[in-house]
């Protein structure tokens, strides 16, 4: 079973980062931390999402992240969907934390349902078949949009089109160099369409992708 175990960021100072990530989310192992090596302007092409249960969990999430200095990209806010707001880490990393529920039943707290990564594809057609063949299923499938059904994968994963992923986001689509990420799964070290590195779990290769 297709499993992503954690993800390794490239940062300018790690230890810098393991603070903010663990006042503002506390997410653990899932996430790594290495120096940076190769230069890196603009929109990444990635966003992590933190899914959580309540409109309450999401400012909960944005608070600290924004208290332990993330700038806010887009605030906390409703729509048709839901609720959710987007801030961007010291270090470049773009956070989405959204739910789907509109009403609270609880006191606010900062546990994530899950965490997705979604990667923005030049071309999601030619992606999404290279991750089939790599073993990946296919849950929902539409347009500019691929979520893989991860069962029981710590983190989800899905391909949106770059310039409507940096939209979403609330950033320019422009970007280049380094995507300063690694993704570590079960399956074989490789790189995507895209350029994103994916590494066997446990396994470092050198610079992030």
């Amino acid at each position: 079973m297709t499993s992503i175990e954690h993800i390794t960021l490239e940062v300018a100072d790690t230890a810098a980062a393991e603070r903010f990530y663990a006042e503002a989310f506390g997410l653990g192992d899932l996430l790594r931390f290495r120096e940076a090596a190769e230069p890196s302007t603009g929109f990444r092409g990635f966003t992590l999402s933190i899914i959580v249960s309540q409109p309450a969990d999401v400012h909960a999430f944005v608070d600290a992240a924004i208290a332990a200095g993330a700038t806010v990209l887009k605030p906390v806010s409703s729509s048709l969907w839901g609720v959710g707001g987007s801030v961007q880490a010291p270090d470049g990393t773009i956070w989405k934390v959204a739910t789907s529920g509109k009403k609270d039943t609880r006191p606010a707290r900062k546990k994530a349902d899950s965490v997705v990564l979604l990667v923005g594809a030049d071309d999601v057609k030619a992606s999404k078949r290279f991750y089939v063949e790599r073993g990946l299923t296919v849950g929902k499938s539409f347009g500019s949009y691929v979520d893989f059904a991860l069962t029981g994968s710590p983190i989800g994963f899905g391909l949106y089109k770059r310039a409507a992923l940096a939209k979403d986001a609330g950033v320019p689509v422009e970007g280049s160099g380094s995507h300063r990420i690694q993704v570590g799964w079960d399956g074989a070290a490789g790189t995507d369409p895209d350029g994103f590195a994916w590494t066997t779990a446990g396994v470092s290769s050198g610079a992030a992708s």
